[in-house]
């Protein structure tokens, strides 16, 4: 293993009187305060953190654009690259999202309603600056043609992509939408265990392997962090790229810098 892993923390963003909170809950629900987002972007970046995650959680739900001010803050407080995501689906928003100081964009729902505009996004501001995040569901309905079946405590699934911040099922397999977004030419995969997410009990390691496996881009772990444990196993078992997490560092769990000592010490080279 010689390529250096990334620690990055996840922000979820939430609209209310206060304007965009981090806030945190359970398989996308249930969702607390967690304070600003933009003090928690300075503190990670204080803890060496190799890049952030913003997600707006429920843009797309709510049929509204992502929280603009919150980039614009948070590039002028912090010098570390940054991902937005959350309601992402036109060319203009994404211009306006890069314009705001986005180091990228993440392109999720409206990518899997018009997969040309991932194509389009792509063309237009270059590969470095596309990612995808795709959410999935243990589906256990079998019977479901051209899925590949998985097999856990007895228990047989596949995994489905969901959309619309996980409450819309789409039918399409995680693996084959994971390989179709790679031949658009997009920088990373930004994949999220619906399942797992806000849990703490650990990555799905079956799907964030399968999609590692099939594809040649960095795939980031996410939903389901407790332990530091969990991010050496997302990297090790999952063969993951990138480990993401967000109940442990807002929390005060640990630090970044707890998890790159852990991920050295179980032979992990990370970047300083």
């Amino acid at each position: 293993m010689s390529k250096e892993k990334r620690v990055i923390p996840c922000l979820d963003l939430l609209l209310d009187e206060k304007g965009g909170r981090v806030v945190k809950g359970v398989e996308f629900e249930e969702l607390k305060d967690a304070g600003d987002p933009v003090e928690f972007a300075k503190k990670y970046e204080a803890q060496g953190a190799d890049a952030l995650v913003f997600l707006d959680i429920t843009a797309s739900v709510q049929g509204r654009e992502t929280l603009l001010d919150v980039i614009e803050r948070a590039a002028n407080e912090i010098s570390i690259p940054f991902t937005i995501g959350g309601g992402i689906s036109t060319m203009d928003h994404i211009q306006r999202m890069l314009d705001a100081g986005a180091s990228k964009v993440s392109i999720n729902t409206a990518g899997v309603k018009d997969p040309n505009f991932i194509a389009k996004a792509v063309e237009k501001f270059g590969s470095d600056k596309i990612v995808i995040a795709i959410d999935c569901k243990r589906n256990p309905d079998i019977k479901v043609p051209n899925v590949r079946i998985f097999e856990e405590g007895g228990q047989k699934f596949w995994y489905e992509v969901v959309i619309m911040g996980g409450n819309v099922g789409t039918g399409m397999d995680v693996v084959d939408w994971a390989q179709e977004v790679e031949n658009f030419g997009v920088c990373e995969i930004l994949l999220t265990s619906k399942d797992r997410d806000g849990t703490c009990d650990g990555y799905d390691l079956p799907a964030t392997r399968a999609v590692a496996e099939a594809v040649s881009i960095p795939v980031i772990a996410s939903g389901g962090v407790g332990t530091i444990d969990h991010m050496v196993e997302g990297i090790l078992e999952g063969d993951a790229d990138a480990v993401l997490a967000a109940s442990v560092f807002h929390f005060n769990k640990y630090t970044v810098g707890d998890v790159k000592e852990e991920l050295k010490k179980n032979g992990i080279p990370v970047c300083e």
